[in-house]
């Protein structure tokens, strides 16, 4: 059976993206000749591989067996040729990451720049998402998370802040309408902007200063997920809609300009930073190795 990997490629890229066009766009190729790509994957294999209606395109069951195979299969082609490219004088190829909005937003920006100048030769996807993913079948070469959601058969590499806190905030409008907190429990008689998870629970408000910890669970005129609605709760809380409990890495920016006030600072929430993880491979890719080296790096000169 002589199948064109390719044709492989396209189909796990389509069946990812839920659509022709979709994974066209990612791929800079054409929604035809995506679609045709598939066509002859499925000819050639014999069994149909998508489901295809006007409004959704969705794997078959041997396509979703098919699609569950080829990610690390994809991975170990691409870690392998990356090996290859690494005998040129600087590394080179593709760095693909699965990262949580939080690292997108405030820890990538101080570290991809410099990377991507000290090697040219490199390209870096990043992926952008905050559900728990099996990078591996989702065909990344490393991800960020934190620590109490990695898993435990990867290897992991302190990246950004070894501890950062959650923060609370508040425009100077809204703090001129409204008595600052002096305790948690005051938080309860204010208007909070609340964060969700994106399995839908809240999170939680907790707050700790010399061993005492309390946790408030206030009311709010608006909930959103973290990470695609947390710009627009950042938004509400300048304009002075109530107070936001958010990273204290995302709000710095307003802290320093001065649309946002802190509060109640000394019971900010303290945590450890996020890590870079990837699986153990015998053909680590040379753009992993290098962004592995950078941050290692990069640490030291910070220490």
């Amino acid at each position: 059976m002589a199948v064109n990997l390719d044709d492989v490629r396209v189909f796990a890229a389509v069946a990812r993206a839920g659509g022709f066009r979709e994974a066209s766009r990612a791929s800079g190729t054409s929604a035809s000749s995506a679609s045709e790509a598939v066509r002859r994957l499925e000819a050639e294999v014999g069994v149909r591989l998508l489901h295809r209606t006007t409004r959704t395109v969705a794997p078959t069951e041997a396509g979703a067996r098919l699609l569950d195979r080829l990610g690390p299969a994809l991975a170990e082609i691409a870690s392998a040729l990356d090996v290859v490219k690494s005998s040129r004088d600087q590394p080179a190829g593709t760095l693909r990451l699965n990262v949580p909005t939080v690292a997108a937003q405030v820890v990538l920006p101080r570290i991809l720049p410099a990377f991507l100048a000290a090697y040219p030769d490199v390209r870096v996807d990043v992926t952008v998402d905050d559900k728990l993913v099996d990078i591996v079948g989702a065909g990344c070469d490393a991800g960020i998370r934190y620590e109490e959601t990695l898993e435990k058969d990867m290897i992991a590499v302190p990246i950004g802040p070894r501890e950062q806190r959650f923060a609370l905030a508040a425009s100077p409008a809204y703090l001129e309408r409204h008595e600052r907190p002096s305790h948690p429990r005051d938080l309860l008689d204010h208007a909070c902007l609340r964060v969700r998870f994106t399995g839908g629970a809240l999170i939680p408000w907790e707050l700790e200063r010399d061993g005492e910890v309390v946790k408030v669970d206030p009311p709010g005129p608006l909930v959103g997920n973290l990470g695609n609605a947390s710009n627009l709760l950042v938004a509400a809380a300048v304009a002075g809609t109530g107070v936001l409990y958010l990273f204290e890495d995302w709000l710095r920016p307003h802290f320093e300009s001065g649309a946002l006030k802190p509060i109640l600072e000394r019971w900010w929430l303290r945590f450890s930073g996020p890590f870079l993880y990837y699986p153990s491979r015998r053909h680590m890719p040379a753009a992993l190795r290098a962004f592995v080296d950078f941050i290692r790096a990069d640490r030291a000169r910070r220490r």
